[in-house]
């Protein structure tokens, strides 16, 4: 081929980074790519199916509306949800595979960025699915006035669940390690919960404590003062982990 040729071909065909989107992608297939995400996953699928089965079979019938269902069905993914946010960021470390990404994308906010991306997108998909699966374990239960639920409290179970997942890779970014991660993920806020239950500390429990802050989202519409608890309690658990995480991963060493 001639230089003249070759001084034809267009610069975007030439050198073009991926998209976000593209990134996404690839990052939601890391998800299933790996034994312990897939079976992870399926665990989720499962016990969604489970739990709304029992709720529909042995529940009253005050729990066996569509409101009630998708309150279980959400559960089994805002719970082991996290554990797959944690796995996408801390396994490029404990896997070693971080130095070939970062190899391919040397700008890692934006490989953060594309984890986060994957992580709503994985949340829409979970909670479509959980809401389908409420929805037939309603018409399987067939009792009167089902089907009413709240805008909001819709938009609530998928907050909720959006921001478990966030705070899973959160940790994960923080930590850079999945084990200790996943058992920080789920220690602190217990510990939190435990300290908060002294009465020295019952003010502060009722804005950083997520047992309390976070579960009416599930419940109930929220006032704008439990949303203004809810934020200060995703500031705590959720922001500020993930500050941290994108400070370690631009500045950690790669080896």
């Amino acid at each position: 081929m001639s230089i003249a040729a070759l001084t034809d071909v267009p610069a975007a065909g030439r050198e073009t980074r991926p998209g976000l989107g593209r990134l996404a992608l690839v990052e939601l297939r890391k998800m299933t790519d790996t034994r312990a995400g897939f079976w992870l996953q399926l665990a989720i699928a499962a016990l969604t199916v489970v739990i709304v089965t029992a709720i529909v079979i042995w529940g009253e019938a005050g729990d066996q509306d569509f409101r009630g269902l998708l309150g279980a069905a959400i559960q089994p993914a805002s719970i082991l949800g996290p554990i797959v946010g944690v796995l996408l960021v801390a396994s490029e470390w404990s896997q070693r595979t971080a130095q070939i990404t970062f190899s391919l994308v040397p700008r890692r906010a934006r490989v953060l960025g594309a984890k986060l991306l994957a992580g709503v997108a994985w949340c829409a998909a979970a909670f479509a699915a959980s809401a389908a699966v409420a929805a037939v374990g309603t018409l399987a239960a067939g009792v009167d006035d089902a089907w009413g639920i709240p805008a909001a409290l819709f938009f609530q179970d998928a907050f909720y669940l959006a921001t478990s997942m966030i705070g899973g890779i959160a940790f994960g970014a923080a930590l850079l390690a999945s084990a200790p991660a996943i058992v920080l993920y789920f220690v602190l806020p217990i510990a939190w919960s435990i300290v908060g239950s002294l009465s020295a500390f019952e003010g502060a429990a009722r804005w950083l404590d997520g047992s309390r802050t976070l579960s009416p989202l599930v419940e109930e519409t929220l006032s704008g003062t439990q949303w203004a608890r809810v934020l200060t309690t995703l500031a705590l658990w959720m922001v500020l982990p993930l500050l941290i995480g994108l400070w370690r991963i631009t500045r950690e060493d790669v080896r």
